[in-house]
């Protein structure tokens, strides 16, 4: 935004979720705190949404300025919907955030750091760039560190082989686009150069002058920028088309949505009871949601989608395998009253304390070491229900560690299903197979023939739950009973329906509903 008609402000939003509604400093405020610590960022603190009936603003200056350690005096309250303190934010910005240099050297080689993409049906990938060096202007031809140095190959998709493109447009945003046709070191702004998909332009990547390439002049290329941490997935979940048939469109659907979504990894797959689908993975649980639903709103495919499971290390060290477990450190800030059921859940989640401390009279900040899996299925939704909702949870990830884990195979009419099958820690994996095969009974409709669900160990089943297929009274026929008094004649019958229903048993295929892959998340809770 312009700012006095003298100063450009590049805000970022973060939209509030009603989950994160309450008074108080969250968990996820810390985490971004920290974050912003570690990057050397300039930090105002700001409480918001004040003008709320319930607003306990002093109460929340106080305990922000002790979590923090801050000068209460430092925080400034403001309401976005009244209006009520913007403009001290605004100043305070323009007085204590660091501006970019005021000088700059136009000759200075192009570095321009990309920031964001996305794509654009008209006018192809539109990026967000940062001008570090330099002048990023119309008509040049740009390239990024990562193309020209060739690395790009397997990340460009269907991009084609471009390596180089040319500018067509630049300009700021405030926050409607502007056209100035060239951005000045220090500027933010949008560049359009005909790039076709967003996996050619990696976030953090240097953007420079095509032709400052060794060989191709006198001139060297500059050092790239540093790099932003790589989007890794942090839990992977596969999609299956409810009609075999309609697997190109599903390829199709999830292709486009990974020109806006760079973050996404896409792999084909194939299941014997599901047939062909896609492994993908996500940056976590709000991720995978916000796909799907986006593959219904925006193309109209419905899709089953398994519950999502975390990526394993498997580590053979000579004569022995070694399983590492993904663990995330985890931040709980919870009510002081809830403090036991909070303690409770994440031990029952195999947790491993790190910190505890005490924020003001009423709340407890809880730091655990966790392992992923535990975190993916139902953490937050249990410590929500522990407090009322008033409890929040963030994470960060942290080094693997080696576990004795299992895999729980489940199997319906013998045959095994992998999308139902999951990792689980040897102490908990009968317990929870016996709970998901009691949900799956639940939840898959009954057919007509019998359907038998296994959880097994290896080639060992240890719970088993039947579901008796429907049943038609073969010796009634039109109101009247069939062979009238004959026994051989009635059990001829009786044996001849028997034999149908082996028969169907055989070659009959169970239709699983997308409730059957969701009871993964909640297999807790059968009873």
């Amino acid at each position: 935004m312009l700012y006095q008609g003298e100063y450009l402000l590049n805000l970022i939003d973060t939209p509030g979720h009603v989950d994160f509604s309450y008074e108080g400093v969250q968990a996820q405020t810390l985490t971004t705190f920290r974050a912003a610590q570690e990057a050397g960022i300039k930090v105002l603190p700001v409480v918001t949404k004040i003008d709320l009936p319930n607003a306990q603003v002093e109460d929340t200056i106080f305990s922000m300025a002790a979590t923090f350690d801050l000068d209460p005096e430092h925080v400034l309250a403001t309401s976005a919907k009244t209006g009520q303190g913007i403009d001290a934010v605004l100043e305070t910005i323009v007085k204590h955030v660091p501006p970019p240099p005021s000088e700059w050297d136009a000759a200075a080689p192009l570095r321009a750091r990309v920031l964001d993409s996305w794509y654009d049906p008209l006018r192809g990938v539109v990026c967000l760039v940062q001008c570090v060096d330099g002048v990023l202007a119309e008509g040049d031809r740009i390239s990024t560190c990562h193309l020209m140095s060739g690395a790009a190959a397997a990340g460009a998709g269907q991009g084609g082989g471009d390596t180089t493109f040319s500018v067509q447009e630049v300009g700021l945003l405030t926050p409607a686009p502007v056209r100035t046709r060239s951005l000045w070191s220090g500027q933010v702004g949008y560049m359009i150069g005909g790039i076709k998909s967003v996996r050619q332009v990696l976030l953090g990547d240097t953007v420079i002058r095509a032709g400052t390439r060794k060989g191709a002049s006198d001139e060297a290329p500059p050092p790239p920028l540093p790099l932003f941490a790589p989007c890794r997935p942090n839990l992977f979940a596969s999609c299956f088309p409810l009609d075999g048939d309609d697997f190109a469109t599903l390829l199709t659907a999830v292709e486009r949505l990974a020109l806006n979504d760079a973050s996404l990894q896409v792999h084909r797959e194939n299941s014997t009871m599901l047939g062909h689908g896609l492994r993908v993975g996500f940056l976590g649980l709000l991720h995978m949601e916000v796909f799907k639903q986006r593959l219904d709103d925006e193309f109209n495919m419905a899709v089953l989608v398994t519950a999502p499971n975390v990526p394993y290390i498997f580590r053979d060290r000579d004569t022995g395998a070694e399983v590492l477990e993904p663990m995330v450190e985890a931040t709980v800030i919870t009510p002081e009253d809830c403090l036991g059921s909070m303690l409770t859940l994440l031990q029952d989640k195999r947790g491993t304390e790190l910190d505890t401390k005490f924020i003001d009279g009423e709340r407890v900040l809880l730091v655990y070491k966790l392992p992923w899996q535990e975190v993916v299925t139902d953490l937050h939704d249990k410590a929500k229900s522990i407090s009322s909702g008033y409890a929040s949870l963030t994470y960060r990830p942290i080094d693997p560690e080696p576990a004795d884990l299992v895999l729980c195979e489940m199997a319906i009419n013998t045959e095994v299903v992998g999308a139902l099958s999951f990792v689980s820690h040897r102490s908990s994996v009968m317990r929870l197979g016996r709970d998901l095969a009691a949900r799956l009974k639940k939840v898959i409709p009954r057919q007509q023939f019998e359907v038998v669900i296994q959880a097994r160990l290896g080639a060992k089943p240890f719970a088993r739950e039947r579901i008796p297929p429907y049943r038609k009274d073969v010796l009634i026929k039109s109101g009247k009973t069939v062979g009238g008094g004959d026994p051989s004649r009635k059990r001829k019958l009786l044996d001849k329906q028997k034999e149908g229903k082996r028969r169907a048993k055989t070659v009959g295929k169970v239709q699983l509903p997308q409730s059957a892959f969701w009871a993964l998340l909640s297999k807790d809770d059968a009873g």
